[in-house]
């Protein structure tokens, strides 16, 4: 079975759902040595969706940035 590489993925998430993720993504890579990572690709995807999203939210830059993930958060948990 040949693999090929370079076709994309795409994935869809709703508003909420991204800023939660991108606030994880944001916080975690934060942090040199996570234990949970077995290969440094794995450190790079997730460097590269942070970015992705960060490119897509504007709202990440609103002033009052904790009430925005927290209310997504509550959006996500009502689901």
């Amino acid at each position: 079975m040949t693999l090929n590489m370079n076709p994309r993925v795409n994935i869809n998430l709703s508003t909420s759902e991204a800023i939660v993720f991108f606030d994880f993504l944001a916080r975690n890579n934060e942090k040199d040595s996570l234990p949970i990572f077995e290969d440094s690709s794995e450190r790079t995807v997730l460097n590269t969706v942070e970015c992705i999203l960060e490119k897509e939210l504007a709202v990440l830059f609103d002033r009052d940035y904790k009430r925005v993930v927290q209310k997504a958060r509550e959006t996500l948990n009502k689901s």
